[in-house]
């Protein structure tokens, strides 16, 4: 099977105008902070989702859409670059101490739909550095309630979307919700409420959820702390799925809705332990529902396998963006990596053009079965700065292998997941059972996991190590070392050193 990794979109330099010349294209990306597949369109039938169904029945929502990394500004950075981290630079968090920021060689998706003809703007949460790299025209805040009131956040886009201009935009929405704020909370969960829960929304109806009637997912322990926190997080989600549907209002009363590509996704799984940080698949197995007014077929899931590494060669190639102009961000680990400076003589005789590491997805939205999309990879690296556990995966339909590059290491837990009181009610007791996993085996982990996903979703039998499976791990080893090579991984001198 061919390996999706490059994939070119060529030179912005024929005409500025050419996207806004073939009439309206616009883009509107939402982007949840900490959603995982929590929606009725997904088989959650105790979440009240009805605006982000309803989008899905007028779409298509993927089955297998992943995360390349499963951490906030990493993250955002894979899906408004289309490269992996390790080559865009953004390892983990941008903001404070962190400090982690993109190559200057970066060319993102709105300096690029800007250089194409396209009005750009974006509100909420932004989390990407440097601004320069990822820079937008208009910046919209100022709403009611900030990233946790969608609703607000929509109102304040209506003058971007009903503007009298003949232009095409792209609009970024970016919402707090139902991202797990931080800070230290005591063993009782209903104190404080970390989710957002509590404060006045104008606008928004809010959705208390009962945490006694919860299905508890397996991957988590079902204990009254955790069902605690998973109704507040629930409360979270239905504020965002109404922030969905007012953004939807506001494109019909404007006469933009049949002209736009609507994509909903999340940076990476909720904010519990064994999900969020994590390459387990709660953290980097998400929702990704898409509504383009090309489609033929609506209101139905495909199996295609994608990732956000295709998110802005998708958006891209539904702009008519045919090329973007180099020199390619792809290379070996080496001086000519984006931010190092490169010999004279190499840097001229460079024509390729830019590439990235995705592939446009807008050919399967039609296609419930698909083929030609059997494999997807990650690379995650940091989320703060303190939290240093490299993994890289490639997970195909039926397995997955999780290289943890640094394996001796205890895995380190986000601030916000290690006070939570779901993680607290668990893990003073290594022999415990955090939902399938023993407490000592989500800590502590091998160099290499490979898991039969058809046999154990749950990702609890390590096969790695047993003689039946040997075959399939050194092809999939295979696989993972010629995704770092081509990608232009650092860490791929790991196989040389160690």
């Amino acid at each position: 099977m061919r390996l999706p990794i490059l994939f070119a979109v060529g030179l912005i330099l024929i005409g500025s105008t050419t996207a806004a010349a073939a009439g309206k294209r616009n883009v509107v990306m939402i982007v949840a902070d900490d959603h995982g597949r929590d929606a009725g369109c997904y088989g959650n039938a105790d979440v009240h989702t009805p605006n982000l169904d309803k989008l899905a029945s007028d779409g298509t929502w993927f089955e297998y859409a992943f995360c390349t990394t499963a951490s906030c500004s990493a993250s955002r950075s894979v899906i408004l670059s289309g490269l992996h981290n390790h080559l865009n630079g953004q390892y983990g968090h941008q903001h404070h101490f962190h400090h982690f920021s993109s190559f200057p060689s970066v060319k993102s998706l709105p300096v690029i739909l800007a250089g194409a003809g396209y009005r750009t703007a974006q509100i909420g949460k932004f989390h990407v550095a440097p601004e320069e790299i990822y820079r937008f025209q208009t910046y919209l805040t100022g709403n009611q309630g900030g990233g946790r009131n969608s609703i607000s956040m929509a109102e304040k886009c209506r003058g971007v979307i009903a503007a009298k201009d003949d232009r095409p935009f792209f609009l970024y929405f970016a919402t707090a919700d139902p991202h797990r704020g931080g800070g230290t909370v005591e063993d009782d969960p209903h104190k404080p409420d970390r989710f957002g829960n509590g404060p006045k929304y104008d606008g928004v109806t809010e959705v208390p959820y009962d945490p006694a009637k919860l299905a508890v997912p397996p991957f988590l322990p079902n204990t009254p702390a955790c069902r605690a926190e998973l109704a507040q997080y629930y409360q979270s989600v239905s504020r965002v799925d109404q922030g969905v549907g007012r953004l939807i209002e506001i494109l019909k009363e404007s006469g933009e809705y049949d002209n736009t590509l609507i994509l909903y996704l999340s940076d990476n799984g909720m904010a519990f332990p064994g999900s969020k940080t994590t390459l387990y698949e709660p953290g980097m197995r998400l929702p990704l529902i898409v509504r383009s007014p090309d489609q033929k077929t609506r209101g139905k899931a495909t199996d295609a396998m994608v990732s956000w590494v295709d998110l802005t060669p998708t958006v891209l190639a539904f702009a008519g963006v045919k090329e973007v102009a180099g020199p390619p961000a792809v290379g070996q680990p080496g001086p000519d990596l984006p931010g190092r400076p490169a010999p004279k003589a190499k840097t001229a005789a460079k024509t390729k053009p830019y590439e990235f590491h995705g592939r446009s997805f807008l050919d399967v939205l039609d296609t419930p079965k698909a083929t030609g999309r059997g494999e997807a990879y990650a690379s995650h690296t940091f989320h703060e700065i303190t939290m240093y556990y490299p993994m890289r995966v490639i997970r195909t339909a039926r397995y997955k292998l999780t290289l943890n590059l640094a394996h001796q290491l205890p895995f380190p837990f986000a601030s916000d997941l290690e006070a939570s009181a779901t993680w607290r009610s668990v893990s003073k007791d290594a022999d415990a059972r955090y939902g399938k996993r023993l407490v000592k085996d989500l800590v502590q982990r091998p160099r290499y996991e490979l898991y039969d996903l058809t046999a154990d979703a749950d990702e609890v039998k390590n096969l790695a190590d047993n003689p039946k499976h040997a075959a399939t791990l050194k092809e999939l080893q295979e696989k993972l070392k010629t995704f770092q090579e081509r990608t232009g991984d650092p860490w791929v001198v790991k196989y040389k050193y160690e």
